[in-house]
């Protein structure tokens, strides 16, 4: 039996990702089972650590020791949920779905769910681990993205993301708890990105543990491409106008890039009058009034079937993200047909072959994020650009593929 631990359900581009996997394993025929804090909306295989009331409030606050054990050391509210302590966690090396696991498969386990006392308890059971890795948190002192730090390479000390940096602060600590836990695992590490893979091979706490790259999946029976026209009806959108589409859990994350997109979008206005923009996510409406185009502001979506009308209705997504492992975003709109332009950073010039799939930019160059739109708009005017976006996801990302790579990786571990 497999048994995933996240954090979230259907929230964050994690915890999707850790369902979709464990949604596509169940219809592969394995034995898959997903282990959650809360959950929402009840699914197969889906099992909550919290079945009461009481045992609610006590994941609450698990999350709220967590974040205050951090608050003293932050550096600034632009990092609170960038660095995670893992201090406060709940034990479930006892829990019977653990118990009866044959593989325990990590993915993103920060925010109150598991601490390092946590992790140490699960690896001392000695039952084989996959930990599918979504940021860089597994092999740093505590922050999820560097920001181009590189003291991970070979021991985190003063953290920038500290108030206080020192030779031995809390990155120091927490790095010292990882090796040390590390050596009793029986552990293969994988990366969805090459990119993530290759900074895992070079990380001092993981460079000696088994690691390989198996990307996020998709159900593309579900994201598939529709009739644009009629979408834009649906949506009430303008069928004449280059919809460029932002999506992003929250617009306001500087990680998220979102400033880029403004400014290569007034640079595109300038040369283009047929430009509308689409945005989903969280984030601020007032935040659009100084947009040099009309913005359709679509708000927070969780429903899959609006989500994939709007990336129908789009031409294009642009990913200006100035560090990311393999967005669910690109992978979503590529499916749809939809091109995308991303910047060339973590994992998104693995999804988007340049000037075939969409159009790679160089990174934090709204001169050249603007080319990337034009591009499209001037090269996928017979929607080719599109049937090789989605015969890209189709050969490397659909369900049957990824699967296959897991589970071969499982009947390895276990035969070991």
């Amino acid at each position: 039996m497999i048994l995933h631990l996240s954090t979230f359900h259907l929230e964050g581009g994690a915890g999707v990702a850790a369902t979709r996997l464990h949604r596509a394993l169940l219809y592969s025929g394995e034995d898959s089972y997903m282990l959650i804090p809360e959950v929402q909306n009840p699914e197969q295989g889906i099992i909550p650590l919290a079945n009461t009331k009481w045992k609610s409030r006590i994941n609450f606050f698990r999350f709220v020791s967590e974040r205050l054990q951090f608050l003293p050391f932050e550096k600034d509210k632009s990092v609170r949920f960038a660095f995670s302590p893992a201090a406060a966690g709940a034990d479930i090396s006892t829990h019977p779905l653990v118990i009866e696991a044959d593989i325990i498969h990590l993915h993103w386990i920060n925010f109150g769910f598991l601490s390092m006392d946590s992790l140490e308890k699960l690896f001392s059971l000695g039952k084989p681990i996959v930990w599918t890795l979504h940021d860089m948190w597994a092999f740093t002192g505590g922050c999820h993205y560097s920001r181009g730090c590189e003291n991970y390479l070979i021991h985190c000390q003063y953290c920038p993301y500290l108030a206080q940096p020192d030779e031995y602060d809390i990155s120091f600590s927490q790095f010292e708890q990882k090796a040390a836990i590390y050596k009793t695992a029986k552990m293969a590490l994988v990366s969805p990105s090459n990119w993530l893979n290759d900074l895992t091979k070079k990380a001092k706490l993981t460079k000696n543990l088994p690691a390989l790259s198996i990307p996020n999946c998709l159900d593309t029976e579900i994201f598939k491409p529709k009739s644009k026209t009629e979408i834009r009806k649906v949506l009430n959108l303008p069928i004449d106008k280059n919809l460029i589409l932002f999506a992003g859990a929250n617009t306001q994350d500087p990680r998220k890039g979102f400033d880029y997109f403004k400014e290569a979008i007034r640079i595109s206005s300038a040369l283009s009058e047929n430009i509308e923009v689409l945005i989903f996510g969280k984030s601020n409406p007032d935040s659009f009034a100084s947009f040099p185009v009309p913005v359709h502001y679509l708000g927070k979506i969780t429903e899959t079937e609006q989500m994939v009308n709007v990336y129908n209705a789009a031409d294009m997504i642009i990913v200006p993200s100035l560090e990311d492992n393999l967005p669910n975003t690109i992978m979503e709109a590529m499916a749809c047909g939809t091109p995308a332009v991303g910047f060339a950073t973590g994992g998104i010039p693995e999804m988007i072959d340049h000037q075939e799939t969409g159009y790679v930019a160089k990174l934090k160059s709204t001169n050249a994020l603007s080319e990337g739109i034009e591009w499209i708009i001037r090269n996928n005017i017979n929607g080719e650009i599109s049937a090789k976006a989605r015969k890209k996801v189709e050969d490397c990302y659909a369900e049957n593929v990824v699967t296959g790579q897991y589970s071969k990786l499982y009947k390895s571990l276990l035969e070991k």
